[in-house]
């Protein structure tokens, strides 16, 4: 009983530990990659649809192959038929087989097939482009993510270090109400109403870090672990200077981008498919051969064993010695069956065949397929120039926003500067008893305000050059 009792305890604490190892693991931005990419189901999906793409191409070169078939039948037949021996009716059954071996190859469609092919191979690129595209939309997808959880926990630590100050500041003022020497009557409401101000916004940052944390997981298609960590990234240096302006970085994503390729290559397969359907509107010319043989149960050979002469009653032939008898020479033959193996040998043969096939009126169905293809070229078309405006106008969105937050980043560093020492001064000039807890709580809520801002707007400015970074596939960390 105590052996057990040593035992449940031991398993209770096993599971406090990996509990709490759990809880403390930490995620670097990699493995949060690594693990998106492996569990999302689009990048499955699109791995999927370029394994077919490239089944097809497979086949689309197997095509210019020669087709080759063997064929085996037996029929059974009941009822009268001809002996092929004594050419007389008789009532028999009958067992035949017949056996085939054909082959045939096209020589020329209008080089449909090769033009296939051509479709087939740049729509398994486009398929690879498509796989990788999905692969970068998860990358940007957690990368946002990652950076939006950094920045909540910063914007915790700083909630937090308000909230530290707001504390002690109402526990001086407290203090300072048991002896009588607060300003004015409001001084210690104001500043609780302060404190009660910075617990607030300590809340908000803690729901908004989790809600981060709960986007990334499911961005990971994993349980969420609230008390997972995640490594620091430097985000402190903001030089402002990019290096590229839009039209450059919008340039250098055409050459770059997956989903641009991907656009492009499916369009040029679309034009190759439309060659090849309209190769099926010319001749084509085949070449055939096989070999056949066959047997049948009621095949029959006579042999010859020997032959009897012998005159024939009541007919006579008039000679000028008088009458002769007429004799008639009758072959003795036997009768037997041909065996298989000698039917399958005796009734082997061979062709060769050379076919040409000129479409004539097929109810305008190869007619109304080149139309189909030139449809879908046109879709395939306006795919590509719908992909190319959309990535322009994200660079350009991505390059405003940087801009703009680094403008903004620029200005909130100046005010923070300015708000810390006017919050320094009017501290000191509060602690001295010059000033209400009005003019204390604004500037205390002015540095509050400029030092979040500031947070967010680096943090902005940092996200949108890694969106940059990524239409031109030059991500690092």
């Amino acid at each position: 009983m105590r052996l057990s009792k040593y035992f449940l305890t031991l398993l209770f604490f096993a599971g406090s530990i990996l509990a709490h190892a759990q809880q403390n693991d930490t995620l670097t931005l990699q493995k949060c990659l690594d693990i998106a990419v492996k569990n999302n189901l689009q990048v499955k999906q699109s791995g999927t649809n370029a394994e077919l793409a490239r089944i097809d191409l497979a086949q689309s070169r197997e095509n210019l192959l020669p087709s080759i078939s063997a064929n085996a039948n037996r029929q059974l037949n009941q009822g009268r038929g001809i002996n092929s021996v004594t050419n007389t009716y008789i009532n028999q059954s009958q067992t035949n087989d017949s056996y085939n071996l054909n082959g045939g190859l096209t020589l020329f469609n209008g080089f449909a097939l090769q033009n296939a092919i051509k479709a087939a191979s740049l729509a398994y690129q486009a398929g690879k482009m498509d796989f990788q595209s999905a692969k970068d939309v998860v990358t940007v997808n957690v990368i946002t993510g990652y950076l939006s959880i950094l920045n909540g926990e910063e914007t915790l630590n700083a909630t937090k270090s308000q909230l530290a100050v707001a504390n002690e500041t109402v526990g001086r003022s407290e203090t300072l109400e048991k002896e009588g020497a607060n300003k004015a009557a409001s001084d210690l409401t104001d500043f609780k109403g302060s404190l009660a101000s910075s617990q607030v916004a300590v809340v908000n940052a803690q729901n908004a870090l989790d809600a981060a944390k709960l986007n990334l997981f499911q961005l990971m298609n994993t349980p969420f672990k609230p008390g997972t960590e995640f490594q620091k990234l430097n985000a402190e240096d903001l030089s402002g200077n990019y290096g590229a302006d839009a039209e450059q970085i919008y340039q250098t994503a055409l050459q770059q981008l997956a989903a641009v390729k991907a656009a492009t290559l499916r369009r040029e397969s679309a034009e190759k498919t439309v060659k090849s359907v309209k190769g099926l509107l010319l001749p084509s010319i085949t070449l055939g051969g096989g070999l056949f043989t066959s047997y049948s149960s009621t095949a029959q050979k006579s042999s010859f064993i020997d032959s009897v002469t012998n005159a024939v009653p009541g007919l006579f032939v008039n000679t000028p010695t008088g009458k002769q008898s007429v004799f008639s020479t009758q072959a003795n033959n036997s009768i037997q069956k041909i065996g298989y193996a000698d039917q399958f040998k005796n009734n082997y043969g061979t062709y060769v065949q050379l076919g040409i096939s000129i479409p004539i009126f097929t109810n305008r169905i190869k007619y109304n397929n080149v139309a189909r293809a030139k449809v879908s070229l046109l879709n395939y078309q306006n795919i590509e120039d719908y992909t190319k405006i959309q990535l322009r106008q994200n660079v350009e969105q991505a390059y405003y926003n940087m801009t703009a937050a680094y403008k903004r980043y620029q200005a909130l560093t100046e005010q923070v500067k300015a708000y810390t020492e006017s919050f320094r001064i009017y501290k000191l000039r509060f602690d001295s008893g010059v000033l209400t807890s009005v003019d204390y709580v604004f500037a205390k809520n002015n540095l509050d305000a400029a030092t979040l801002n500031l947070i967010g707007a680096r943090y902005d400015y940092y996200i949108d050059s890694k969106i940059l970074d990524y239409y031109q596939g030059k991500l690092s960390f």
